[in-house]
C-alpha cells in the first residue's frame, strides 16, 4: 500500500492505495495518527486507488474517525470503488462517516 498526502486548506487528504488489510493498516493507521498529533484533525481519505478494505481497514477508519472527532475535527470518505463502497454501506459506515462520491464534491463541502 502506498499512502500519498495533501494538505488542502485546514484538510489534510489521505489517498491510499491498493490494500487495506490486517497486514497493511497498520501504517494508515499511523499516518492518521501523526496527522491527528501535529493538530491537523480534519482528513479526507481519498480511496480512488483502494482496491480493497478489510476489517482491520475498517477497524482504523472507525478508529480515526472518532480520534478526530474528539479533537473537534472529523474524518471524511471519498471516491470509494464499488467493492469497497459495497463493504462500507454493509458495515454501516456510510451512515456514520461523511461520503463523498468524489474528492471534488468532498472538497467543495468543507
Amino acid at each position: 500500500m502506498d499512502i500519498q498526502e495533501e494538505t488542502k486548506g485546514s484538510l489534510v487528504v489521505l489517498a491510499p492505495s491498493g490494500r487495506v488489510d490486517g497486514f497493511t493498516s497498520p501504517e494508515l493507521e499511523k499516518r492518521i495518527s501523526e496527522i491527528i498529533e501535529r493538530g491537523d484533525h480534519r482528513v479526507l481519505l481519498d480511496c480512488a486507488n483502494m482496491e480493497y478494505i478489510s476489517s482491520a481497514g475498517l477497524r482504523v477508519v472507525l478508529v480515526s474517525a472518532k480520534k478526530c472527532q474528539k479533537e473537534g475535527g472529523k474524518l471524511a470518505v471519498c471516491s470509494l470503488q464499488p467493492s469497497c463502497k459495497s463493504v462500507m454501506e454493509v458495515s454501516g459506515f456510510l451512515n456514520m462517516l461523511e461520503y463523498h462520491d468524489t474528492r471534488d464534491a468532498a472538497l467543495a463541502a468543507e
